[in-house]
C-alpha cells in the first residue's frame, strides 16, 4: 500500500463514520466509531468517539473480541488512547 495513511507506525484506514487503527495481520486493532459530531462552520466536527481494542482472532465470536471499550468527546483523545492501548496489546505478547 504505497498510498495508505499511517499514525506512529500503524496504518490508519476509514469506511464512513468508523476508524480502523492498526493491520487486521496482527492479534489487536483499534475500532474507533464516531457516534456524534457537530458543525463548526462548514466543518463536521467529532464531539463523541467509541473507541474499542478488539483481537483480530477470526475463530473468536465478534462480540468477545472486544477487549476494552471507551468513549471519548473528540478524534484527537480517542487517538491518545488507541496509540497508548494499541502499543501494550502489541508489546505485551
Amino acid at each position: 500500500m504505497a498510498n495508505s495513511l499511517e499514525y506512529r507506525g500503524h496504518p490508519l484506514q476509514r469506511k464512513d463514520n468508523i476508524i480502523y487503527y492498526g493491520s487486521f495481520a496482527d492479534p489487536f486493532i483499534i475500532m474507533m466509531q464516531i457516534t456524534d459530531t457537530k458543525m463548526i462552520g462548514d466543518l463536521s466536527v467529532a464531539t463523541k468517539v467509541s473507541v474499542q481494542l478488539q483481537n483480530t482472532d477470526s475463530s473468536i465470536r465478534f462480540r468477545d473480541r472486544i477487549v476494552k471499550k471507551t468513549e471519548k468527546e473528540s478524534l484527537y483523545s480517542a487517538m491518545d488512547v488507541a496509540v497508548v492501548w494499541l502499543d501494550r496489546a502489541l508489546t505485551s505478547r
